[in-house]
């Protein structure tokens, strides 16, 4: 049996916490400027600093890795949960770019699967998405062939085309 190659592994970047920092940081202005009159209040300083690690933490500890076999996402920064997709059932796969992302040099990736507790999977703001989507959709085609998996589409009409009679 082949021995699993791990292709590609990332987290999504910090980017994507640039709100929450940005709510952090005027959350900790107001505090310290409430703190100028009434210095207990700089002990409340504690909140938005946890807030903003709490949000780092949750971003980097959401990690995804790419194998010759299969797409693994481990999240969880205190319990750890780890799904994964196996690539043959890797539908579809669309690639984003928002102005944002095109400035930072990051894409996000959308995957249609026929896995049944991940149908719909994103993995937002990546370094070199293009490079991975490309690597994903080699490995998806050759894990198709491997497995001799081929996708049927059906139309999603409700009654088949026949008409009510009755």
């Amino acid at each position: 049996m082949d021995e699993e190659i791990s292709l590609w592994k990332d987290s999504s970047s910090q980017w994507l916490n640039l709100g929450p920092y940005t709510f952090s940081l005027v959350l900790a202005v107001g505090i310290a400027i409430g703190g100028a009159f009434f210095p207990p209040t700089f002990a409340g300083l504690l909140l938005p600093l946890a807030y903003a690690v709490w949000k780092y933490l949750t971003v980097r500890t959401r990690v995804f890795e790419l194998t010759n076999e299969r797409l693994k996402i481990t999240c969880g920064v205190i319990n750890q949960h780890i799904d994964e997709i196996e690539l043959y059932r890797v539908k579809d796969t669309q690639m984003l770019r928002t102005w944002w992302m095109r400035l930072t040099g990051l894409a996000s990736i959308s995957l249609e699967t026929s896995d049944r507790t991940l149908p719909n999977l994103v993995i937002p703001a990546i370094r070199g998405g293009s490079e991975m989507r490309e690597i994903l959709r080699k490995q998806v085609e050759i894990q198709r062939d491997r497995k001799r998996v081929r996708e049927m589409d059906f139309d999603d009409a409700a009654d088949g085309g026949l008409e009510d009679l009755g």
